[in-house]
């Protein structure tokens, strides 16, 4: 059997990985800017992490949401303070797309309503709902086009409002920075006024911090810069650093039901194990601040290179947009100078790199890039 030839894969396979480095089979080093699309949190292969795995495998891996599992209490109430969500509640998952359609699902429980609005250049996911609101027709197939979604301008409150005035709108759902349409960060003004509008309306607001959270920003969530409270918010990548988990957090307005939603692995023991173990290094080696700090010393530092069309983001979440493709400059610093980095569509780089990074590693960055340039 074959592997299905969905992915264009870079000729390099890495074997190893320890902190900001990843080492491929052939003992090569690399710099790693990317985290494999933003999962890696805490650095590969973090000793505390890897032994609370192997605590954990070595008494269950696995079983089912029909006992009590206290790993996934303790999860939600570490998770819970360190977020600044107490009072809101934890629906656990495998990923950020299930995550997604779980949010759209209780949403429209909720107020009975089906019309979503997202937002030019969004992406949320590639399974049933959470594609159909990713703004990427080419992945939408026709069985996802089942409900009304209107994509609108990031950033244009007066379009939101007036397509909200009808009062039949389920959901708005919005990163907290687009990551697949290129480091796009909403303004705060605008996701203040969203909110309200939402609320005015009887509207549900998804915050999609998939990739935008778990300290990426600087701040646990980036929505949290604006000061608001969404009414649900959706988390993965980071939340296990490569062991695959994701979570819905709920607003108290929001009332369970037996069967209401449901998984058959979401939650599971060493998921748990691992996430808890995420959010303990997190605190311990006060990641989030390193992430805001480091962040804005590359930021600062970026956005000092004339070459550079614009530079957006915030703390380890970066996009450096140039006039022309950087297909050529990625493949330099990946093949030459050993530095993995990622792309949004054909002419900005990606950097996200895991919460750890240094300002040592940061300059090795900026020197071989600004280099190239």
């Amino acid at each position: 059997m074959n592997l299905f030839d969905v992915y264009p894969l870079f000729d390099i396979e890495i074997t190893k990985g320890k902190g900001c480095r990843t080492y491929d089979n052939e003992g090569n080093e690399y710099l790693d800017l990317y985290g494999g699309h933003a999962v890696i949190s805490i650095g590969h292969s973090h000793p505390y992490y890897v032994n609370k795995l192997n605590e954990q495998a070595q008494k269950l891996v696995f079983y089912s949401n029909s006992v009590q599992n206290s790993l996934q209490k303790e999860l939600a109430d570490k998770l819970g303070k360190m977020s600044g969500y107490e009072d809101y509640s934890l629906f656990l998952i495998n990923s950020g797309a299930e995550a997604n359609e779980n949010a759209l699902k209780l949403a429209s429980f909720h107020n009975g309503r089906s019309k979503v609005i997202a937002f030019d250049k969004s992406f949320h996911g590639r399974t049933s709902a959470a594609v159909r609101v990713t703004n990427n027709p080419k992945i939408v197939a026709p069985i996802n086009e089942g409900f009304d979604v209107e994509f609108l301008p990031l950033n244009d409150i007066a379009s939101v409002r007036n397509s909200l005035k009808n009062e039949d709108v389920c959901a708005v759902i919005i990163e907290g920075i687009q990551g697949v349409g290129g480091i796009q960060v909403p303004e705060n003004q605008f996701l203040c006024e969203l909110s309200d509008a939402c609320r005015a309306t009887g509207t549900v607001l998804i915050l999609d911090e998939i990739q935008s959270g778990y300290g990426r920003s600087g701040k646990f969530f980036a929505h949290q810069y604006a000061g608001i409270r969404p009414d649900i918010i959706t988390v993965a990548k980071g939340m296990g650093n490569g062991f695959p988990i994701g979570g819905v957090l709920i607003s108290p307005a929001f009332e369970p039901s037996f069967g209401l939603l449901g998984t058959t692995f979401g939650g599971s023991h060493l998921a748990c194990a691992a996430a808890i173990a995420v959010l303990d290094v997190m605190k311990e080696e006060r990641l989030v601040e390193n992430a805001l700090e480091t962040g804005n010393y590359l930021l600062n530092e970026l956005r000092k290179l004339t070459q550079v069309k614009e530079v957006r983001g915030l703390g380890l979440m970066i996009g450096i947009e140039f006039e022309q493709p950087v297909k050529e400059l990625r493949s330099k610093l990946l093949f030459e100078h050993k530095i993995f980095t990622g792309v949004s569509g054909t002419s900005t780089i990606r950097l996200l790199p895991p919460l750890c990074l240094s300002k040592e590693d940061a300059d090795v960055f900026l020197q071989k890039f600004s280099n190239l340039l």
